[in-house]
């Protein structure tokens, strides 16, 4: 069993690499699943209907959330009938979404849950390292990926470790930069703090260098823009054998500097 997460999908540039180069990382890597996460694929924040069902068009699986899930309004009038969306699990109850699922594939039951991270976050989100504890009493799954959408990585690894031998992967994302930190934990679990961003290569994370700059060094705040640039994929290959154990976590970049 073989499945791909995508990180972060930024903008039209990011929607454009999925569309360009998932085809070929599907056959190369002869791909089960794919995850991706989608809160930031509508012009940096959000996710449109369109965009969410362009998605299941080209193959993607089940997809996750986070802090800027209901920045586009839109999400309210969809959110019901989406039900290959993931929201973060911990989020206040009084929003709307599932924030753990599941599907089959090739007689194993696949499950994915989302959590956001608290630390550096708006504080309004449940502990996650309570909130996974939910998820896993009723757990019965085959294999098990946690998105942890989080800003520090201390938090990340905390939880990672944590859920050591309890999930089948835990892979961060939120901060859009990759980290070479991917390795198998003691007790099997896959850990990576950041999958990286699918989106605009020259860019402050996603947005217009020069705008990101002067925000920086007068301290006012610049209007948001995405940058207009070269794309980049940033993904995490995780390999699974018949006994639904992880034996292979692996990066993928594809930029301008790394080819596929």
């Amino acid at each position: 069993m073989n499945i791909l997460f995508i990180g972060d999908v930024f903008s039209s540039i990011g929607r454009e690499m999925i569309e360009r180069y998932l085809p070929i990382l599907k056959e190369k890597y002869h791909i089960d699943i794919v995850i991706a996460n989608v809160e930031n694929a509508t012009h940096g924040k959000g996710l449109i209907k369109k965009h969410y069902h362009d998605f299941l068009f080209q193959g993607i699986s089940l997809m996750t959330m986070g802090n800027h899930t209901f920045a586009k309004k839109e999400l309210f009038d969809y959110i019901d009938e989406a039900d290959r969306l993931i929201v973060p699990y911990n989020q206040p109850k009084a929003l709307p979404g599932v924030g753990s699922r599941f599907i089959l594939c090739k007689n194993r039951q696949i499950r994915v849950t989302n959590l956001l991270g608290i630390t550096f976050m708006d504080g309004k989100s449940q502990n996650p390292f309570e909130a996974i504890d939910e998820v896993l009493d009723n757990d019965q799954s085959d294999i098990h990926i946690v998105d942890f959408h989080a800003e520090a990585t201390s938090e990340k690894v905390a939880l990672g470790y944590y859920l050591d031998g309890k999930v089948s992967a835990v892979l961060g994302t939120h901060t859009h930069v990759t980290t070479a930190d991917e390795k198998i934990l003691p007790k099997g679990t896959a850990f990576q703090c950041d999958v990286g961003m699918t989106g605009p290569y020259h860019s402050a994370i996603g947005c217009d260098v020069e705008s990101i700059i002067k925000r920086m060094k007068m301290g006012i705040m610049t209007p948001f823009q995405i940058a207009e640039s070269e794309g980049q994929l940033c993904a995490t290959l995780l390999k699974f054998n018949e006994k639904n154990q992880c034996t292979h976590i692996q990066r993928i970049c594809i930029d301008p500097n790394h080819s596929i």
